[in-house]
């Protein structure tokens, strides 16, 4: 990893491809909108959803892997804001977008969904 910032670099490990690969710069746009380990969880949510959704196909079993331990680490970092609103807000953008990729109903962009988890905190 070439860069690392705010002391998130212990939540990395494994992760370094795809940080580099684009969860750094999602992490850069989140930061802005909120706390390093939030941003943290938030890039790390919308990671994990591009791999397990991309183009359309079910992913290679690495890749499913890679974002299930995304997912796995967005969820402890957000338990450890003990934060119940935020938690939820997070589940439930991913929920929404899940079940949008399911053929369910559509959803905002996970992007909204999550900034507007993160602004609710407030």
């Amino acid at each position: 990893m070439s860069t690392t910032v705010d002391g998130i670099e212990a939540h990395l490990g494994g992760l370094e491809s795809v940080w580099e690969g684009g969860m750094h710069e999602r992490y850069t746009y989140y930061r802005q909108h909120a706390a390093a380990s939030v941003a943290l969880a938030a890039a790390m949510v919308e990671t994990a959803i591009e791999l397990q959704t991309a183009e359309g196909r079910a992913p290679a079993p690495p890749q499913l892997l890679i974002g299930d331990l995304c997912l796995a680490r967005a969820s402890r970092l957000l338990a450890e804001t003990r934060d119940q609103r935020l938690q939820i807000g997070f589940a439930r953008a991913v929920e929404q977008v899940a079940s949008a990729t399911a053929g369910g109903p559509p959803a905002n962009p996970l992007r909204t969904l999550l900034v507007a988890a993160v602004g609710d905190r407030e």
